[in-house]
């Protein structure tokens, strides 16, 4: 019996490469056996999310309101409107291509609102929703602490394992302006998988804190703003960890002229 539905450990990786760098719509057959794989996996990856339950979403931002007692117009959180995505409206993510919204929750306000990467002394306009229906979510949270395999083979009977940690990492790696779209190209396409095998959505670490888990929704009106608030960034502190050893430039001594006088 075979101990695995992947062709090798490393099969995200050589996946997102083809996507990414060399063919994209028409895939090689590997490529497709990979896809297969997923779709016979991804049921151990169910998950589900009860009618009721509430999530952050921040956009960055704010709205006006007048103030009678001054006179004066003063900053006030977006309107409904503007705190769901627009339909045919959508900048690149890790779950959507450009054009095609989804609705991204958080189960933490205050990484919901580091996730729309703010600025000391911005405003964020931070909504709370409520889901408007029990959904069905592929878990992409379960292995992001896992270390990857990165000299040897895990052996077979942990592949399946050790792919869906590429994949829970590959979402969970925080979206930049400065990404290339081409980075999201493997994300994309599994989401679709998962939308057509009836999925609700996703769910995924959150980079901005260790027990917050982000939501991609694939129906924009499976959950409802039920308020809303406005909040300035006060402070921003970040912390660091050396991954590597320093290098140093050796520097090279110029010889130096005598003064002709």
């Amino acid at each position: 019996m075979n101990e695995t539905h992947f062709s090798s450990w490393r099969a995200f990786s050589s996946f997102e490469i083809e996507v990414r760098k060399n063919r994209r719509f028409i895939r090689s057959e590997s490529a497709e056996y990979f896809l297969d794989a997923v779709k016979r996996t991804v049921e151990t990856r169910r998950s589900h999310v009860s009618k009721g339950r509430g999530f952050w979403r921040a956009q960055l931002g704010h709205d006006w309101r007048h103030l009678d007692e001054i006179d004066e117009e003063v900053p006030t959180a977006f309107p409904p409107s503007r705190m769901k995505p627009l339909e045919g409206r959508a900048t690149e993510g890790r779950a959507n291509p450009k054009g095609i919204p989804m609705l991204y929750l958080c189960t933490n306000k205050d990484a919901a609102m580091s996730e729309v990467r703010p600025w000391l002394g911005s405003m964020v306009s931070l909504g709370y929703f409520e889901v408007m229906r029990d959904l069905v979510l592929v878990d992409c949270t379960r292995n992001t602490n896992q270390e990857a395999f990165i000299f040897s083979d895990p052996g077979t009977s942990e592949w399946d394992s050790a792919v869906w940690a590429e994949i829970d990492r590959a979402f969970t790696t925080p979206v930049t302006k400065t990404d290339d779209s081409g980075e999201y190209v493997a994300t994309q396409i599994l989401v679709e998988l998962f939308r057509d095998a009836g999925f609700d959505g996703i769910a995924y670490r959150s980079a901005f804190g260790e027990k917050s888990t982000n939501l991609a929704l694939f129906d924009l009106e499976c959950a409802t703003l039920t308020s809303c608030q406005l909040h300035e960034v006060s402070g921003v502190k970040m912390n660091f960890r050396e991954r590597d050893n320093p290098y140093w430039v050796r520097r090279t001594r110029s010889k130096s002229k005598r003064a002709q006088f």
